[in-house]
């Protein structure tokens, strides 16, 4: 369970899946290396721009272990980000988090990451869709 989500397993490998397939997502993984098992990851979506003419990334998704937290994997999935974004040509990888996650705020704060205030020139509008 992540964010107070309802997990299932199904839906996610399906969505996770499709957007593998069509070429709308990256995803990263930490392994470790005596066992080769995953034990953390990072997932990217595009976010592209007709006005600026560039394609960055979202950072959607990053998750360690519980057992292999306060090892830097984090850190350095963050790293492996921004450099594949760099090679890309990408102007910036931007995040969200929860405002009482102060963990990840520090990981992020301390990386560079610059936390954003309301745009002056722009709002940002969402309209819920029902199905």
């Amino acid at each position: 369970m992540f964010y107070n989500q309802f997990s299932d397993i199904g839906m996610a490998t399906a969505f996770i899946g499709e957007r593998l397939q069509h070429n709308e997502s990256i995803i990263f993984l930490a392994i470790n290396q005596d066992t080769e098992q995953p034990v953390g990851f990072t997932q990217l979506y595009p976010k592209y721009s007709s006005i600026r003419l560039d394609k960055n990334w979202i950072l959607n998704d990053l998750y360690v272990a519980e057992d292999y937290r306060k090892q830097g994997i984090g850190r350095k999935l963050i790293k492996t980000v921004m450099d594949f974004a760099r090679t890309k040509g990408s102007r910036f990888v931007q995040l969200e988090t929860a405002i009482d996650n102060f963990t990840a705020q520090q990981l992020y704060e301390s990386i560079g990451f610059v936390k954003q205030q309301n745009d002056e020139d722009f709002f940002l509008y969402k309209i819920a869709l029902n199905s």
